[in-house]
């Protein structure tokens, strides 16, 4: 009996100690599913208005991996504060919402310094147009029973689809929702943030704030990263360090999750000398090379105020998309590479507005040719993507449905989760699908462009 109760007291013991150091140095995976379940529930709640709980079960735990079916929330409303972490005790994930800026993982937690990186002027969304979209909001399903009966098929439209807006020649003809959402619910495009960034640096280029052939663009890059050039970046090919794999600690969810400054982060990787090549040469997907360029575009801005209003200023409220809200981090970096929350409609108004190679409403937005430069192939991708954030697409090839047989000319904005704006410029088409479907259930979102195409060509 003795040694029963000895072993259970060094089992206690144990149990105890091992409770301790997962509270004060949880490791990082904790750090990391916790970190994530805060932001997830944080935007879907301040953003959409969704219900905390069913967040975190349907958008984190469902779908995720199983340690974070451990984790519990707590909303602090009137804060804006959303706190996660394993049996709601380890991990200590925090994330904060900022009137215009959305929600923000804040893994230092420092709320009061994360609270004074918000500089967002008070936000003066137009109102809205009247009429046919893309004017107004106002629209007229194509009498086409081929088309809508493709956009009723789950087999096309996938698995876990929120929304689903065919825009043919100017004109919405077809839209889809999924149970529990709209056509007003702000849905999340993961890395098709990228492209928008793309754009966003378009509208600088314009204004004469930035060029491709800019270099020396970070101050500490006083080594042979001097040499990167702008174009390097929006092409993926710095030849920086840089781990993109999910489902693990990597260098993407570190800097999602675990870090304040993510530009700082992406920006402290040395060149890769493991590689064959250099410097625009060897393609490496990465998201830190968007959050960078995002920092460095809003350098160039007089204060930060001012660019925390220029994606607004330059770009959502002239294409008319009112829903759009561009989250930074805890510091007010724009999260460049993932983090863009806005409407089905409003996602296709900006594929619309690809498709018109940057003109809106007969105004240029962009400097004349660039989204043929930024649909160009980028050689170091073996076709696969652009020179300026976007995929790509040759016959019988459409990332990530690589079956699909789409025009050549077809690129796309392209996010994790099933995430795609289609810009099919030979069919005067876009199709925008948004949802929460992972990878490992296979959809191909490429035969859903394939049936809209052959309906539509009847």
């Amino acid at each position: 009996m003795r040694v029963l109760k000895a072993l259970l007291l060094l089992i206690l013991v144990a149990l105890a100690g091992l409770a301790g150091w997962l509270y004060v140095a949880p490791p990082e995976m904790i750090r990391v599913a916790s970190g994530y379940s805060a932001k997830a529930v944080c935007s879907n709640v301040f953003l959409t208005g969704r219900d905390p709980q069913k967040v975190l079960e349907v958008d984190v735990q469902a779908p995720g991996h199983p340690l974070l079916r451990l984790v519990r929330i707590s909303v602090e409303r009137e804060a804006g504060v959303v706190r996660a972490g394993l049996f709601g005790l380890f991990g200590k994930g925090l994330a904060l919402y900022r009137e215009g800026q959305g929600c923000a993982t804040v893994p230092d937690g420092d709320l009061a310094a994360a609270r004074a990186a918000s500089a967002m002027p008070s936000v003066q969304v137009p109102p809205p147009g009247e009429g046919l979209w893309p004017q107004g909001d106002e629209v007229a399903p194509l009498d086409n029973a081929a088309l809508q009966a493709a956009l009723d098929d789950p087999t096309l439209t996938g698995p876990g689809m929120r929304a689903v807006v065919v825009v043919k020649d100017g004109r919405i003809v077809g839209e889809r929702y999924g149970d529990g959402f709209d056509a007003e619910t702000r849905l999340l495009g993961w890395s098709m943030t990228k492209t928008v960034t793309s754009a966003i640096i378009g509208t600088l280029i314009r204004e004469g704030r930035l060029s491709l052939d800019d270099r020396n663009l970070f101050p500490a890059w006083n080594d042979d990263r001097a040499d990167i050039a702008l174009s390097d970046m929006l092409g993926m090919a710095s030849d920086l360090v840089w781990n993109e794999g999910y489902g693990s600690v990597s260098d993407v969810t570190r800097m999602l999750y675990l870090q304040s400054d993510m530009a700082g982060f992406a920006a402290s990787k040395p060149l890769d000398e493991t590689t064959p090549g250099g410097i625009g040469e060897v393609f490496n997907y990465s998201s830190g090379t968007s959050v960078m360029l995002s920092r460095i575009w809003q350098n160039t801005l007089e204060d930060p105020a001012a660019a925390l209003a220029w994606p607004r200023r330059a770009l959502f409220d002239p294409l008319g998309m009112r829903s759009a809200v561009f989250e930074t981090d805890a510091r007010g970096t724009f999260v460049g590479s993932s983090y863009l929350y806005a409407t089905g409609r409003d996602w296709a108004r900006f594929g619309q507005f690809l498709l018109q190679r940057g003109v809106w409403n007969g105004r240029s937005l962009l400097p004349v040719g660039y989204v043929d430069w930024m649909a160009e192939v980028h050689p170091a991708s073996g076709g696969s993507y652009g020179r300026g954030h976007v995929w790509l697409s040759q016959p019988k090839h459409y990332l990530p449905g690589p079956n699909a047989d789409l025009p050549a000319d077809a690129f796309h904005a392209q996010g994790h989760d099933g995430q795609t704006v289609s810009v099919i410029p030979s069919e005067n088409l876009v199709v925008v699908r948004l949802g929460l479907t992972p990878n490992k259930l296979g959809y191909k979102p490429g035969h859903l462009m394939e049936a809209v195409i052959a309906t539509l060509r009847d």
